[in-house]
């Protein structure tokens, strides 16, 4: 059996990255007032912010189509036997259950919907496990079998600079979000089934990246061998400097940086910052 990976873009997998690695993608969507891009597609991440720093008006997000995914199954169909797709969590988009649907009508493919309960470069974790084992043959219960390994030992903890966009995107009420600017808190984040949650709230962006650092710490003093990524909101000195100062304490850790794009910018802000890893 030939089988296929297939994701979203809110894995933000380079595009050099999947294409060397047989990735499939399907893109969600940001909506500034009538004009609508496809994620990594139409727009980049840079041109994403620049655009938020000119507009008060939170821009929109939608999943990909029932349709759009259907064409690109029975595309994969002409090639595959069968296609792992591993979707942001169904907690926060309807996207996994899209390609549910899809796969219904693409009667060409077998298609084994994976959900992530996460998005950003944790879920590109479990993608790129996938593309691996499919290269090497795997079949799509062994890829899933091994997901859920990784899914046991996953963390992702993440930090927003602003309340702004959580309010405006209904996470936080008025009084939440007036209170949290006046006292500078600064919530680390998390999923907890599949949901977006508050962690913890901290008073500085300081506090709140270290006490991130000490939860990764906890993982990382056992010695056993550690997949980690920074992924941040137009702050890439700050996630290299990270980077480096956990290679340097740790050589059971292998760093790699990743970014929040359009679609989880949306809701997270730029200044984001977050840290995710698993055992591996």
């Amino acid at each position: 059996m030939k089988t296929a990976v297939l994701t979203d873009s809110t894995a933000y997998i380079p595009k050099s990255v999947r294409d060397e690695w047989k990735i499939h993608m399907v893109p969600l969507n940001v909506i500034f007032g009538s004009e609508s891009y496809q994620e990594e597609v139409d727009i980049d991440a840079d041109e994403f912010y620049a655009k938020m720093r000119e507009t008060e008006e939170l821009p929109k997000t939608s999943q990909p189509s029932v349709g759009y995914v259907t064409e690109k199954l029975k595309e994969l169909g002409e090639e595959y036997d069968a296609v792992v797709a591993i979707h942001l969590s169904s907690g926060i988009s309807g996207t996994l259950q899209g390609t549910i649907a899809a796969g219904e009508m693409a009667e060409n493919i077998e298609v084994y919907a994976y959900d992530s309960e996460i998005s950003a470069m944790a879920q590109g974790f479990y993608v790129l496990e996938a593309a691996k084992l499919a290269n090497e043959g795997a079949n799509p219960e062994k890829i899933i079998e091994r997901l859920d390994e990784i899914k046991k030992t996953t963390r992702a903890y993440f930090m927003v600079d602003d309340l702004t966009n959580l309010h405006k995107g209904g996470r936080l009420n008025s009084a939440q979000a007036m209170i949290g600017s006046l006292l500078q808190v600064k919530p680390i984040l998390h999923f907890v089934d599949g949901k977006i949650e508050p962690y913890e709230k901290i008073r500085t962006r300081k506090k709140a990246l270290n006490r991130i650092r000490e939860l990764f710490d906890e993982s990382a003093s056992k010695g056993i061998e550690i997949v980690a990524t920074f992924i941040h909101s137009q702050r890439e000195e700050e996630a290299i400097k990270w980077k480096e100062e956990l290679e340097s304490k740790y050589e059971n850790v292998s760093v790699t940086i990743s970014y929040f794009g359009p679609v989880i910018g949306t809701h997270l802000g730029e200044g984001a910052l977050g840290l995710t890893w698993y055992e591996k």
